[in-house]
């Protein structure tokens, strides 16, 4: 589905990073898997004359939520969590578009969360740059689209990765009996589960797509 298609992968060693390489591969995509900083344009912009022409970028970003009250939620919190989840958006955007918009095709997938889609206590900064990631999305979407360039997002929860969940958290009880309560499916989605529909997300039979959030979360979204 995907052979032919030159994919960059932002932070492929975190969140879902290693599944969506190991899938977008799979399926005969060439990958670039970049680990690199992106703090600063000029570090975006080494990334992408790095990866040189691509037909898709999977912004790929994740940090350890903060779980900080409300009303205690510093400044320092709220500029280090929007630097790392919403500030590298508009510079790996500007550094990839131009070449895009030349060609007359292209795409964006982020791989975002649902905690910007259904409120949960003590995680206002977190889900507020979530939040911030998919409002960007879809200005940037409509503005993108007469180019034939699609750019949509994954919003995601209780899906089975490393930086959310991993196997200390998953083989709590606790744990378990929230998943049994709060999910319907019962269960995480597995990584793989959620590589495939990104696959398809970054492959043309998706080329009708423009601006879409689409929740995965194990039926979690709907309760």
């Amino acid at each position: 589905m995907l052979t032919d298609k030159r994919i960059l992968v932002t932070h492929a060693e975190r969140f879902m990073g290693p599944a969506l390489v190991d899938e977008f591969r799979r399926q005969g995509a060439t990958v670039i898997a970049d680990n690199n900083d992106l703090q600063t344009s000029d570090a975006v912009k080494k990334v992408i004359n790095e990866a040189g022409d691509i037909d898709v970028l999977v912004v790929n970003l994740a940090i350890t939520a903060p779980a900080t009250r409300l009303t205690e939620v510093d400044s320092d919190e709220w500029k280090s969590v929007f630097a790392a989840l919403v500030d590298p958006l508009p510079r790996l955007f500007k550094a990839v578009l131009p070449a895009m918009i030349e060609r007359q095709r292209g795409k964006i997938l982020l791989m975002g969360s649902a905690a910007a889609l259904r409120g949960m206590k003590r995680t206002s900064t977190y889900s507020a740059a979530r939040g911030a990631q998919l409002a960007y999305m879809q200005a940037a979407a409509i503005e993108m689209a007469p180019h034939y360039i699609q750019i949509n997002a994954i919003a995601q929860n209780f899906v089975d990765n490393p930086t959310y969940f991993p196997a200390e958290v998953q083989s709590d009880p606790r744990f378990q009996a929230r998943l049994k309560r709060e999910v319907p499916l019962g269960r995480l989605v597995s990584a793989a589960e959620d590589a495939a529909f990104a696959a398809y997300l970054c492959s043309d039979k998706a080329d009708c797509f423009v601006a879409q959030v689409f929740p995965v979360t194990g039926g979690w979204i709907n309760r």
